[in-house]
């Protein structure tokens, strides 16, 4: 149960920085989603190149779940597919 809430509180956090660098007004539930995603693709690219030290935490984490999520944004923006906003 306190990984559901860990993904949720680092997708909140990657999402937020991602639409704030990016311009885009969304509403929170789809930044939590946007972050999620963007943890995801960050966390293939990192344990591509380096294992982490322990099994749970990877210190690049919130690094490249923010990056993820602004390559996510990006691509969607291209696509032309739009998120509701507020």
């Amino acid at each position: 149960m306190l990984h559901l809430i860990w993904y949720i509180l680092v997708g909140l956090i990657a999402g937020a920085i991602a639409k704030t660098v990016m311009h885009v007004h969304m509403t929170i539930f789809w930044t939590i989603i946007l972050g999620i995603i963007g943890s995801i693709l960050g966390g293939a690219v990192t344990h591509m190149f380096s294992r982490p030290t322990n099994a749970r935490f990877h210190p690049a984490g919130l690094i490249f779940s923010t990056l993820g999520a602004i390559l996510v944004l990006f691509l969607c923006y291209k696509l032309r597919i739009r998120f509701p906003h507020v």
